[in-house]
């Protein structure tokens, strides 16, 4: 558990929620009203400060509002994030488009890739247990500003053309690893260090171990894209007993 107070931890919160939604550094002037924070713009000024100090946040230098840093999105996921419940027809959907590829591997996997990127609007990643990369949605990328960049679009897309550094990025989360991830700085390429990586783990019938991968912006809804994730992941082992 971190050390902030209550208040510092529903301000860094309401932060991060506003720069999700809004992909801007944010200031104190709207956040106290739109999540009822109960206290002065001015209050929220200071533990804005303080947490920037504390490394949660980070301040642009074209701006006056502050953006969450890598450590803050991690406290937020780990502390304060409320995962959202996959909508009972979402999932009948998503696991009829899987269907008719249940019986092979590779197809299954180009299929859950496809339906996965739609789902999250991200790129996404299939590994598998002989290290064949499967993705889709790259065109997903473009719909943030983070990708608006023009370095960080040609890096991100010349690791499509470098399939065995997707394979050995992924393969630094540990299998035994529930869910793992890799943000910023984590990914080991500079121009990228807004994005980020979240992954699972699928295993075969046989025992082999693959992963499913979801790559975009670290300012990401968290709360949505990892249940998603998850349900693949399951979706997959379940459809996968018959290899």
């Amino acid at each position: 558990m971190s050390d902030l107070s209550d208040r510092q931890k529903k301000i860094l919160e309401a932060i991060i929620k506003e720069y999700v939604e809004m992909a801007e550094p944010v200031g104190s002037e709207n956040l106290v009203g739109k999540y009822g924070l109960n206290v002065s713009s001015a209050t929220v000024r200071n533990e804005m400060v303080n947490l920037t100090e504390m490394g949660f946040l980070a301040k642009p230098h074209t701006s006056a509002g502050r953006i969450p840093t890598v450590l803050g999105f991690r406290l937020f996921i780990k502390e304060l994030m409320k995962e959202e419940t996959l909508a009972v027809v979402s999932e009948v959907a998503i696991k009829q488009r899987l269907w008719d590829s249940r019986r092979d591997l590779d197809l299954l996997l180009r299929c859950a890739v496809s339906a996965l990127s739609d789902e999250t609007r991200n790129l996404s990643f299939a590994v598998t247990p002989d290290h064949r990369i499967f993705y889709s949605g790259a065109c997903h990328l473009l719909n943030n500003a983070e990708f608006w960049d023009i370095d960080v679009a040609r890096t991100a897309l010349r690791l499509l053309d470098e399939m065995e550094s997707i394979s050995g990025m992924l393969s630094r989360i540990p299998q035994e690893q529930e869910l793992g991830m890799l943000l910023g700085e984590e990914l080991g390429y500079p121009s990228l260090n807004n994005c980020g990586t979240i992954v699972v783990h699928f295993q075969t019938p046989r025992g082999g171990v693959g992963s499913l991968a979801v790559f975009g912006p670290v300012r990401q809804n968290y709360g949505r894209v990892i249940p998603i994730l998850r349900y693949f992941r399951d979706l997959v082992n379940e459809l996968g007993r018959g290899w």
